[in-house]
Parts: C-alpha cells; sequence; structure tokens
C-alpha cells in the first residue's frame, strides 16, 4: 500500500466470504464482518454471512447480475472511498476470493489512488472448493499434475485455446452458459471427445447438484442447469464417482423431545427409527437447527 494514505480512521476490508457454504469463510473474515459498519456484498455470497453483521450496520447489495448490474463498478468504488473517508469500517464482501475472477484489484487500485488504507482477505475460491464438494480434485498423483482456470465468457479473445485444451485439468467459472461453445473449442482444438466433464452448479450449498458426462454428451445432460455453476474438464471428474462426499442436507424442524436428545447425546448424528439419519447442527450465530437425511445417503 503506498505511504501517503490520508488521516481519516477509516479503512477497507477486501473480505473473500468462500465459495457458499457460509461455514468456509476464514476466521479473518468474519471477525471484520462482525466489526463492520458498512457492508457491501455481491450477490452470490452465503446470505448468512449477513447475520453476523452488527445492527447498526449498513448493508448495501452491490450484486451483479449477467447484463444486469445494481452498481457500477465505478460506483462501487465511489462507495467505498466515501464511506472510508468518513471514518467508518467498511468490508467489500465477495464470493470465494476477491482476486479470482472478483475485481478485487480494480477495488485496491481505485482505494490506493485515492489514499485509502485497505486490507485484503483472502477467501476460499470456488474453483477449488466447489470441485472438493463434488468429490473431485483438480489435481491427483498421477492422473493431474496441473490445472487452468478460465473465465466461461468465450467473448475473451485473449483464451488461448491451443494452450489450455492440453492442460491435464481445466475449470471454466461461470461457463455454463457458453457450455456449446467452449466445449467446441475444446474439441477443434484437439481434446478427445471421451474426456470426461462435469457442470456443478450451486457448489458447496443444499442446493448443489452435479452432472458428469464426457464432451461428446455433457451438453445434452447438463441442459437446463442454470448459474452460478463451474465446468470441470480432465480425468480427474473419473473421482467423483468413487469419493463424492458431500450429501446436501435439508434443514427440517424436529419435535422437541428429538432436538433435546440430540443436544443431551453430543453426537453427530442421532439414529432415528433406522431408516433416517438426524443430527444438529450450530451455525456461526450460535443458532440450531436439525436435519434429516435418508439412512443410506448417510452412511455413506
Amino acid at each position: 500500500m503506498p505511504d501517503d494514505f490520508s488521516s481519516t480512521n477509516g479503512i477497507v476490508y477486501i473480505v473473500g466470504g468462500g465459495p457458499g457454504d457460509p461455514g468456509l469463510i476464514t476466521v479473518k473474515g468474519l471477525d471484520c464482518l462482525r466489526r463492520a459498519d458498512v457492508v457491501l456484498h455481491d450477490r452470490l455470497i452465503a446470505p448468512e454471512l449477513l447475520d453476523e453483521v452488527p445492527a447498526y450496520a449498513e448493508v448495501i447489495d452491490v450484486g451483479k447480475e449477467p447484463k444486469r448490474h445494481r452498481r457500477s463498478q465505478e460506483e462501487i468504488n465511489d462507495l467505498l472511498i466515501e464511506n472510508a473517508r468518513a471514518g467508518k469500517i467498511v468490508v467489500r464482501l465477495k464470493g470465494g476470493d476477491p482476486f479470482v475472477f472478483g475485481r478485487g484489484g480494480e477495488e485496491c487500485q481505485a482505494l490506493a489512488e485515492a489514499g485509502i488504507r485497505y486490507e485484503v482477505i483472502p477467501g476460499i475460491s470456488s474453483v477449488i472448493a466447489v470441485p472438493a464438494y463434488a468429490g473431485i480434485p483438480v489435481t491427483q498423483r498421477g492422473i493431474a499434475t496441473a490445472f487452468t482456470v478460465v473465465t466461461g465468457h468465450t467473448a475473451d479473445t485473449s483464451i488461448d485455446w491451443k494452450a489450455i485444451s492440453q492442460t491435464g485439468t481445466i475449470i471454466f467459472v461461470m461457463g455454463v452458459e457458453h457450455l456449446p461453445e467452449i466445449i467446441a473449442q475444446l474439441l477443434a482444438h484437439g481434446r478427445s471427445s471421451d474426456t470426461p466433464a462435469a457442470v456443478i452448479a450451486d457448489g458447496t450449498t443444499l442446493r448443489q447438484r452435479v452432472v458428469t458426462g464426457t464432451l461428446a454428451d455433457l451438453v445434452e445432460k447438463a441442459e437446463g442447469i442454470r448459474p452460478p455453476a463451474l465446468l470441470i474438464i480432465g480425468e480427474v471428474v473419473r473421482l467423483h464417482e468413487q469419493i463424492d462426499w458431500f450429501v446436501p442436507q435439508i434443514p427440517v424442524i424436529a419435535s422437541r423431545p428429538l432436538a433435546a436428545a440430540a443436544k443431551q447425546s453430543h453426537a453427530k448424528f442421532v439414529n432415528c427409527k433406522g431408516d433416517c439419519f438426524v443430527g444438529s447442527l450450530t451455525l456461526l450465530a450460535m443458532t440450531e437447527f436439525m436435519w434429516v437425511i435418508p439412512f443410506e445417503s448417510a452412511r455413506r
């Protein structure tokens, strides 16, 4: 950061909120949220994280959708600068990691030019976490020793398709809307049509959905999948069938005796009538709820 910061006590924290599961925010990022006077958040952050913001704080939704922006990047920069100059603790809460297709670098440039103090709190990127929640490691000894991360916007003419197609694992962020074009480019530049591939929608959340196939049939299989979704291509996708571990757990209202039994046992799971499991979970805000999942799924 430059030395000529303004004398104001305000500061901006550029915080990575993680890929969707609220439990994946860093300890430092959570601490920033709990001290914030103003929070400017993106569309894809876990909404539960906003429950950690002080009651007195101002919360501003600056999320962007494809071709629909509530505020321009310039307006967001101005809000960060204006609030910091007013002496406030400002948190710019982003999904994933701020420096991985998050425009965090651009915001830091604007703050530096304005003489505003700032810190970057890295987050767990969806690039790695979402495949992990689908049982797909991006690298694996003997299978893939490198991975490439690419924007899914095929209008970006700087993409070197020939080089990308030769990489062991290829990850396209927000690429589902251009899935046919992406696959066509890879096939045209030498990637085999029987290469395993997967689309993972709403990764790390209760809505997670994984569709696997090959470059030959994934477009058909993934029909109907909508953003946010990540595309991963390579031999590592075959590991999904063996090490898929994440079972989305849907919260339900449990009976008082059952909730009491779970709380007293301190066990991760409590057997319920032999055909399902019930568990309890304490969230960041120390609010307990119950979930029920099928017995077979729970045993995986």
